[in-house]
């Protein structure tokens, strides 16, 4: 069971016919969206509203696709509230350590 993320999620939008394909995807969302978002907090400290925006709303579909709606809201809260969102990226960035380690074993253990 996990936290953040969603097995049912992912067999949903990746299917469960191809274990290599969501393997792939799965990376893809690590090496683009996860990092991009462990990134932000450089982008807050230059106050780089703009950056953050498109980060957070590339993101959100992906989340969505891993099941982490949880994180998904919390990246509409950040798009809405941009200056005043720096505790929400604390929030988020606990979440993407999370998603992170789930993804890692979820990966780990498909067959």
């Amino acid at each position: 069971m996990y936290q953040l993320i969603s097995e049912q999620s992912i067999y949903q939008y990746f299917g469960d016919d191809d274990p290599d394909m969501i393997r792939e995807m799965i990376q893809i969302i690590l090496d683009t969206n996860i990092k991009d978002l462990k990134e932000l907090t450089v982008l807050y400290q230059g106050e780089d509203f703009v950056t953050i925006k498109k980060r957070c709303h590339k993101a959100k579909p992906s989340m969505s696709y891993i099941g982490a709606i949880k994180t998904r809201k919390t990246l509409e809260e950040i798009e809405a509230n941009l200056e005043t969102s720096g505790p929400l990226n604390d929030l988020l960035q606990e979440q993407i350590r999370i998603i992170e380690t789930e993804l890692t074993k979820f990966v780990s253990e498909l067959n």
